[in-house]
């Protein structure tokens, strides 16, 4: 199956999601596609029980809540998703367009290509023990948080992801325990002493060193720097280890790439006419990684996108306000 579109979107997390409203309001029929099965990016993947307090007008709004919106947002102006998808292939065309080959053999024709791939694909670090237990009693993200009332919970890892899962979790699992094999965390202060304040266990210089049941987990064995053994209970382990990511075949598209992301100008283009990026995955001097600046570069390219397809278009949209 084949598609045709003004605008292509490559990344359906907050920022894809954003620049469909905003293509859609530009007038723009777009088409979103994602390697991920729902919309929502890293959001929906990683933390979408989690809360971000850094959206402009959420004092503080949970990460599904906040890719509902979006979605909401967006879904006025009809744009097509394509989710579960990998985009591979890019071709220029002789009348100037561009074709998106997908892993599946179809194609998108389309006018403009806005990659907001976030940090690419992403796969999570194993768990050196007991990886065989993954979608057994072991993840490595929580999507759900209610499914753990009255489990007793390890969570392994130093970093911000362990310590929030931790805070998550402590009102709903029967028993939280964070385990660590350093004694120093990469976690924000803040959250470490709210954390320890709440009194969950915090157990550091061990490794997990095995996950036992029979047939659902029971138990974790960590393996102390003394030599000695220790066992927790836990109907439930978060790996919550960090990722690799990989920016995948958008790499071989021909566009300057430095340190895993993409070099953009002022207007959020690529070095390749008509191929933009925005979000985490593009790249200029002073760049703040934020959900919220994201969506200011999404406004950016989308806007130097309509002027692109059409020299005639006013760069300035004018407001949205004065719109209905």
């Amino acid at each position: 199956m084949d598609d045709e579109v003004d605008l292509l979107i490559v990344g359906a997390g907050p920022t894809g999601l954003f620049a469909a409203y905003y293509a859609g309001f530009r007038g723009m029929s777009v088409t979103l596609v994602d390697s991920l099965p729902e919309a929502g990016g890293q959001v929906t993947a990683m933390y979408p029980e989690k809360m971000i307090f850094d959206v402009a007008g959420f004092p503080a709004i949970k990460g599904r809540d906040l890719v509902a919106g979006l979605v909401e947002q967006a879904a006025q102006y009809k744009p097509h998703y394509l989710l579960g998808m990998q985009a591979r292939t890019l071709e220029d065309l002789p009348d100037g367009r561009l074709r998106v080959g997908m892993a599946d053999g179809s194609t998108v024709t389309t006018a403009a290509v806005l990659i907001t791939a976030g940090m690419g694909e992403f796969t999570p670090r194993p768990l050196p023990a007991g990886n065989e237990w993954l979608g057994r009693g072991l993840v490595h993200f929580v999507p759900q948080l209610d499914v753990y009332a009255g489990q007793d919970v390890v969570v392994v890892g130093g970093g911000d992801s362990a310590f929030d899962w931790a805070l998550a979790l402590h009102p709903i699992a029967r028993s939280v325990t964070l385990v660590h094999r350093r004694p120093g965390f990469r976690a924000h202060e803040g959250t470490i002493k709210v954390v320890r304040e709440l009194g969950v266990p915090i157990i550091v210089d061990v490794q997990v060193s095995a996950l036992r049941g029979s047939p659902e987990l029971a138990e974790v064995e960590l393996s102390h720097k003394d030599g000695s053994h220790q066992v927790l209970p836990a109907q439930a382990v978060v790996a919550a280890l960090g990722f690799t990511a990989d920016l995948g075949p958008i790499e071989s598209w021909g566009f300057e790439i430095h340190k895993r992301a993409v070099t953009v100008d002022t207007t959020m283009r690529t070095t390749r006419e008509r191929i933009f990026a925005a979000g985490d995955i593009a790249e200029y001097p002073g760049k703040v990684k934020l959900i919220a600046t994201g969506f200011g570069e999404a406004a950016t390219a989308v806007n130097n996108i309509a002027v692109a397809l059409n020299p005639d278009a006013h760069l300035f949209p004018g407001h949205s306000s004065n719109a209905g």
